[in-house]
């Protein structure tokens, strides 16, 4: 998702593992209580990090996202469109088959806010049928767009079986600030349980792209496991 200015505005009343809550608050970031990790690898005394990808699945990007993460043995959790996922179908199976986590981020990528109840619920539903045929598996978790929660936002998503899943890592890299400054935003501020916030889609990701494997390699130095959110 297309991070913008008024998204800090979600971070209130979120929950948060005690870690990432610490980062949330020095940088006002958004965040939310991880799901019970589906798989976790490595990692010296518990130190895991989850790595995120939204926007997707995107026939430019998602396939050499995939191919990182499996030169390196990380797995990830994907946050997809519906019509993305309708679009690129191969895509999504593909994401699944290599063991990630496949996750709902809303059919259009609307502020989910802004719409009726029964707009909020096709915008979910309608997702979660295009994952599920292409997986086998029913998203339970939601990432909204642009972060953007209310009340009405978490009560739909319950309803709907769905935990909220936020980040507590932004580097921004849907702005393209440089592979650098995507590398060290995301290196300067993970903790032990962190959220990071990228994109595979929704744009040109040639940066994200590119500061991946150092990222993870920097990662995996410093002692960090990898997990996936959301069975």
């Amino acid at each position: 998702m297309s991070v913008r200015t008024g998204r800090r505005s979600a971070v209130g009343g979120l929950r948060t593992t005690i870690g990432a809550l610490a980062v949330a608050l020095a940088a006002g970031a958004a965040v939310s209580l991880p799901a019970a990790p589906a798989e976790a690898a490595g990692g010296a005394g518990g130190k895991v990090v989850y790595l995120t990808f939204d926007d997707g699945p995107s026939p430019a990007y998602t396939p050499r996202i995939l191919a990182t993460l499996a030169r390196y043995g990380v797995r990830a959790t994907f946050f997809e469109i519906g019509q993305n996922v309708d679009a690129h179908p191969a895509l999504t199976t593909q994401v699944a088959q290599q063991g990630h986590s496949v996750q709902n981020h809303s059919w259009s990528h609307p502020d989910l806010r802004k719409l009726s109840g029964s707009a909020l619920d096709a915008e979910v539903v309608n997702t979660d049928r295009a994952i599920r045929a292409r997986t086998g598996r029913t998203p339970s978790c939601l990432r909204p767009p642009y972060g953007a929660v209310n009340g009405t936002v978490r009560s739909h998503a319950a309803a709907l079986g769905k935990q909220v899943v936020l980040w507590s890592v932004d580097p921004a890299d849907w702005s393209r600030p440089g592979t650098a400054a995507i590398r060290s935003r995301v290196l300067n501020t993970v903790r032990p349980g962190s959220v990071i916030l990228l994109h595979d889609g929704g744009g040109d990701r040639s940066q994200t792209v590119a500061a991946l494997p150092s990222i993870i390699s920097t990662l995996k130095a410093r002692g960090y496991g990898f997990a996936t959110l959301c069975r």
